[in-house]
């Protein structure tokens, strides 16, 4: 268990790494983004409020997908798919 939140903190901090972000047009705040992360979008008034919300965003797709066993992106070689193991049968 140690190891995956090790793991899951890294994956999070890599994928954040790719994060683009965007001041919206007015200057009504920011837009962020993670390529290959579909879906994982943010908008905030603020840049250090649109990195947070956009962090807690991808948390969230990512427990959401991995609960289902979908696929998630392999970021820097750390890949969070589950894999199915004979280890406990």
């Amino acid at each position: 268990m140690v190891f995956f939140i090790s793991m899951s903190t890294e994956y999070l901090s890599a994928a954040m790494a790719k994060a683009h972000y965007e001041l919206l047009d007015g200057g009504e705040g920011f837009c962020g983004e993670i390529p290959g992360f579909q879906g994982v979008l943010a908008q905030a008034d603020t840049l250090e409020a649109c990195r947070s919300e956009l962090a807690s965003t991808l948390e969230d797709w990512l427990l959401f997908r991995i609960s289902r066993q979908l696929p998630v992106p392999v970021v820097e070689d750390l890949d969070l798919t589950v894999k199915e193991s004979s280890a406990f049968a």
